[in-house]
């Protein structure tokens, strides 16, 4: 019994740390903002009366300015996973084929030139490709001059103001799902491979029929995963396109940082905050259940 109880509390003692991380910085911050999205919470104010779901209320109703800044930012922001998502997947994936497929001296390498980007900052992120979409002496647009190709105004206008932050994300944050790949196509058994060598199938044959069921869980990690970061895009607009042209790019995270901050509605900003946690969660559920059905099938 003393040794069970000693183990017991050896546990507990290892997940302390984590556990008092997690009530602090996730679970903690959750239930309070539930609170607020519960109460007329002026930020320059003492006062917070209950209002119940008045905020919520007020997002559903049409006309109001709530309702105007949440459903467009959402629907900006659906754009954007719409566009990003499937390249974050499928390019990841064929970058991590093309790794496994070098020399192994030179692997590695190639491993860590591809995540680099991912461990730079966003601010950082953010001047390199300001000076690569610049529409005067931008590096693209001086390389498009020189084939004789009149300049792109990436940042500025439709639809290129969507092809340059889908590019950025790419650069910025391929190399993560890149990493995860490589380790899962490392975990396919070459025997499988071999047998279908003798078997006479093609390159495309091996792909389909060994490489993407083997993957299939790891690729449902990177669908899920690669949806919630595009799902909580802040940085990119922010910072390269002030959600510009006129609000084209305005995501939903700037939306309710501005109801936040600058118009000071706490209240407001944490139910549109509540709202878009739970549009991702049923997203989520949705792309496990499709996923999880077809393995079944």
């Amino acid at each position: 019994m003393k040794t069970t109880w000693t183990s017991r509390l050896t546990s507990f003692l290892f997940i302390l740390p984590y556990l008092a991380a997690f009530c602090m910085f996730l679970l903690f911050p959750i239930i309070y903002g539930v609170v607020i999205s519960l109460q007329d919470f002026e930020l320059l104010s003492t006062d917070h009366p209950f209002v119940g779901i008045h905020n919520y209320v007020t997002i559903f109703t049409p006309g109001t300015y709530e309702n105007s800044v949440f459903f467009g930012g959402l629907w900006t922001t659906i754009q954007f996973v719409i566009f990003s998502v499937p390249l974050l997947i499928f390019v990841g994936l064929a970058m991590a084929m093309l790794v496994n497929a070098l020399p192994g001296r030179v692997r590695n390498w190639f491993r860590t030139f591809y995540f680099l980007p991912y461990a730079l900052s966003a601010s950082v992120m953010a001047v390199i490709w300001l000076m690569m979409f610049d529409t005067n002496a931008g590096f693209l647009n001086s390389l498009l001059a020189k084939l004789g190709i009149s300049s792109i105004p990436w940042l500025t206008a439709t639809p290129w103001v969507w092809i340059a932050l889908v590019m950025t994300t790419l650069w910025w944050t391929i190399g993560f799902n890149m990493i995860i790949f490589v380790n899962a196509l490392n975990e396919v058994p070459e025997d499988y491979y071999e047998a279908a060598s003798i078997d006479g199938a093609n390159v495309w044959s091996k792909f389909v029929s060994i490489t993407l069921p083997s993957i299939r869980p790891v690729m449902l990690f990177v669908m899920i995963t690669s949806t919630i970061a595009s799902f909580n895009i802040y940085a990119q607009p922010f910072l390269l396109t002030r959600g510009g042209p006129g609000s084209t790019t305005r995501v939903l995270l700037m939306n309710v940082l501005d109801q936040a901050f600058v118009r000071k509605d706490m209240g407001s900003a944490s139910a549109m905050a509540i709202l878009m946690a739970l549009f991702i969660m049923i997203i989520s559920v949705v792309q496990f259940r499709l996923t999880n059905r077809k393995e079944k099938v």
